[in-house]
């Protein structure tokens, strides 16, 4: 640390790069002990986990499947505008209703005309969600980090009573809606690949790994290349200098919050339209708070949150084939390797600072 208790200064490059790396091998290597522990190889583990996230086609297909929605996820923190939105889970979850709503309504539309009703259906839904947390913040002073969470348990309520008591398929007592028609079906990655000769395992990766790619580069471009980007930034980085700068910070909070709800809402697109084709309890599977994790370990850049995205989703897909090839290291204990990798990629993320910023003093020149 600094003389004045602010972290030690390390290069821009290192900071994002080379400071996560360090981190995440340090989290790697807690869990090879842990494995050691336990009476295993962690060479042959780590080995099995990278085979079962990107050793197959298929297991590819599955890997990026689950980084979408972390990508989703992730982008939707809005830790640049001095924000906390823990809310992803539940605006994931309205943005997954609008879309079902809309997938049970256009059974006779082409495709082409459901995506994008279901893009803004996903983003208007997920957005209204945070909007209501955003102006309580803006205008009230109501933490947003309290309010997303009582957000997230509103929206569980919600679709709980909406697909036990109204969404129902009539003769069925699973709390789910009824198959939605074949042409609304977001199309499967090994379906393109397939119509252009291209042979790919059969996997749930769909055409919303595109989308969150082009929201990856539409959030870079708002954020550092837009004034509106640049207002959010001042914010969260000193609100008095925003607003001597004539920057509205209730205006902006409710900007960011709205705009995060958005992202958060497309989650739905991969699970409702991509996967499951109907609209059932609990598809958000907890990646609005893994969102968080991811946003962390990626610092708030889009490429950052892909790199750390594709990391927790080939955690996700290659942790089931561990649990399956190595029986003594189950679910649970994949869960406890990415609580490292949390703690010591976001909790402890300037552990290592310190020390990086000796070593570089000694070899990288002072300006």
């Amino acid at each position: 640390m600094s003389p004045r208790g602010r972290p030690a200064e390390i290069p821009a490059w290192a900071d994002l790069a080379l400071l996560p790396l360090l981190n995440l091998g340090a989290a790697l290597g807690a869990s090879g002990l842990l494995i050691v522990i336990i009476g295993e190889d962690p060479r042959r583990a780590m080995a099995t986990l990278a085979a079962g996230a990107f050793g197959s086609a298929e297991s590819l297909g599955y890997t990026l499947y689950y980084t979408t929605n972390f990508i989703f996820t992730g982008l939707a923190v809005a830790f640049h505008a001095g924000l906390f939105n823990i809310g992803g889970e539940g605006q994931a979850y309205i943005g997954g209703l609008g879309v079902g709503l809309l997938c049970l309504a256009a059974g006779g539309l082409p495709f082409g005309l459901v995506l994008p009703l279901a893009i803004g259906c996903a983003a208007l839904c997920g957005a209204g969600w945070a909007f209501v947390p955003a102006v309580l913040q803006a205008k009230r002073g109501s933490h947003v980090v309290i309010t997303t969470i009582m957000f997230n348990f509103i929206a569980s309520a919600l679709m709980t009573y909406l697909l036990v008591n109204v969404l129902i398929k009539p003769g069925q007592q699973s709390p789910e809606t009824r198959e939605f028609a074949v042409n609304t079906w977001m199309p499967a990655a090994h379906e393109m690949l397939g119509w252009m000769g291209i042979p790919a395992g059969v996997s749930p990766l769909n055409l919303s790994f595109v989308c969150a790619i082009v929201c990856s580069i539409l959030v870079w471009g708002y954020i550092w290349h837009t004034r509106w980007g640049y207002e959010l930034r001042v914010l969260g980085q000193n609100e008095m200098a925003a607003i001597y700068g004539g920057i509205s910070p209730a205006r902006t909070i409710v900007l960011a919050m709205t705009i995060s709800g958005a992202l958060a809402g497309f989650v739905g697109l991969n699970e409702i339209m991509g996967v499951h084709h109907r609209l059932l309890l609990n598809f958000t599977g907890g990646y609005g708070y893994a969102g968080i994790a991811v946003a962390l370990m990626g610092r708030n850049h889009p490429l950052g949150i892909a790199l750390a995205a594709l990391l927790f989703g080939a955690l996700y897909q290659g942790g089931s084939e561990l649990a399956f090839e190595v029986p003594a290291l189950t679910r649970e204990m994949v869960v406890v390797v990415q609580g490292l990798i949390i703690l010591l990629c976001g909790a402890l993320e300037n552990m290592f600072r310190p020390f990086l910023a000796a070593r570089l003093a000694r070899v990288v020149p002072a300006r």
